[in-house]
């Protein structure tokens, strides 16, 4: 945007103490590092919220933000995060009005429902037998899971810049589509695959939460995720509680499930004899 403005800066928001001013400089920099980077917010250091707030109506410039609610909210698609007023104090539970989506589930009168999740190469395409493009089933997802307030989080963050911070999220469809999407991972990826891009995505995460988006290590992995991703095909089933989700079927033609060694009924063709060689030698390197 910078090149098709023909601009030579980019400025942002941010203050000094969060994570998103490095994703944007650090993005900035890996993509076109001549650009120059402003953010008025950090270097004329505010001392607080509140003379923060005073500047923005001293200049009618409108925000949402009171001194009765302090409350610092970044909203996307896929999740609001609030930080700020009480929340400071990590020992304080949250103010209801400091949710945004979720607000008022906790009095709603919900009956158990489940949903049908149709996944095709790993992404989301179908929702309770309804072909669905990506965008549309998390907007409507995130309806659904807010009205049974799933998807709260509130935790402490270990932030990049060495501070810990205390903040509350709210990602309905994201808590329920990572759900059944690991769920049809474990039925259709053998075990050491499925071991392995466990630890593969918490380093995923940890790469986009340091801002570090565009790198050769970033690639790299797309590149190994989407190389895992061409069998989780199915429909997975999930109930939706109030306050919680729980997987409840899933089938898929890849499965690697099998009743027949699996079962403990008359269809048990697994041989058991053969347990004990195996345990044997598995525990022979520690035998004392």
């Amino acid at each position: 945007m910078a090149h098709a403005e023909r601009a030579t800066a980019v400025a942002h928001g941010c203050t000094g103490k969060g994570n998103d001013q490095v994703r944007f400089e650090v993005s900035i920099q890996a993509l076109d590092s001549a650009l120059e980077i402003w953010a008025p917010v950090r270097e004329w250091e505010f001392k607080s919220r509140d003379e923060e707030i005073q500047y923005a109506h001293r200049h009618n410039i409108p925000i949402d933000v009171t001194k009765k609610s302090p409350f610092s909210i970044d909203k996307n698609i896929w999740g609001v995060s609030v930080e700020a007023g009480a929340l400071e104090d990590p020992n304080v539970e949250p103010p209801l009005e400091s949710f945004q989506w979720t607000r008022g589930a906790e009095k709603r009168n919900v009956k158990d429902r489940v949903i049908e999740i149709e996944f095709e190469k790993g992404v989301p395409v179908g929702l309770n037998g309804r072909k669905m493009e990506a965008l549309k089933l998390i907007m409507e997802l995130n309806e659904i899971g807010a009205l049974y307030g799933i998807g709260r989080m509130d935790m402490i963050e270990n932030r990049l810049v060495g501070i810990k911070s205390r903040e509350t999220y709210e990602a309905p469809a994201a808590t329920i589509l990572m759900q059944a999407h690991k769920d049809l991972e474990s039925l259709v990826l053998d075990r050491e695959l499925f071991h392995y891009k466990e630890g593969i995505s918490l380093k995923y995460a940890e790469l986009i939460y340091y801002g570090l988006w565009f790198t050769p290590l970033r690639r790299a992995l797309d590149a190994f995720v989407g190389s895992t991703q061409g069998r989780v095909a199915g429909t997975v089933r999930v109930k939706l509680r109030k306050f919680s989700s729980q997987v409840v079927g899933r089938k898929s033609p890849y499965s690697l499930y099998k009743e027949s060694l699996a079962t403990y009924s008359e269809k048990d063709k697994f041989d058991q004899r053969l347990a004990k060689g195996f345990i044997d030698l598995w525990a022979l390197p520690y035998k004392k």
